[in-house]
């Protein structure tokens, strides 16, 4: 299995690499360049999974086995949940999306609902505020905007 991981690692490296030269595509903000701009937070995750493929090409698991059958609906269920955070992001705003999400997946993994849902909402309101007031990178408000045009 080690060929395997090896194989994953080089083509992850090669989507890192392209992600990493589209994020260096943004035109440039109007204004001027920025020290934190539209290409920060993907040049970032590039460099991120950069570092990660090359240490799965340098030590890959030996005894890498495939997931059972429960583990395979478990992935599947994080995918789906994925795909609905980005679908609900814009109409339901940054907030109620990633607290359905996040707590969802902290759930499935055996939290309890509430403390789940109750990590899903403090993540997603501090990430909201760090983002939105620290970084002045503003996120969708959604269903919240009601509160903001108040």
């Amino acid at each position: 299995m080690a060929l395997n991981d090896r194989v994953f690692g080089v083509l992850m490296l090669v989507l890192a690499v392209a992600y990493g030269w589209g994020a260096t595509q943004f035109p440039e903000p109007f204004g001027g360049a920025e020290s934190v701009g539209p290409e920060t937070f993907p040049t970032v995750l590039a460099v991120v999974l950069a570092l990660t493929s090359l240490y799965l090409i340098v030590k890959p698991d030996p005894d890498n086995a495939w997931p059972s059958g429960s583990i395979w609906l478990e992935l599947i269920i994080a995918v789906v949940v994925l795909i609905a955070y980005t679908l609900l992001l814009q109409p339901l705003g940054f907030v109620i999306a990633t607290t359905l999400a996040v707590g969802t997946l902290c759930w499935r993994m055996g939290a309890a609902l509430l403390k789940a849902y109750l990590t899903g909402l403090i993540a997603g309101v501090v990430v909201f505020l760090l983002f939105t007031y620290a970084l002045d990178l503003p996120l969708p408000w959604g269903l919240l905007g009601v509160l903001e045009a108040s």
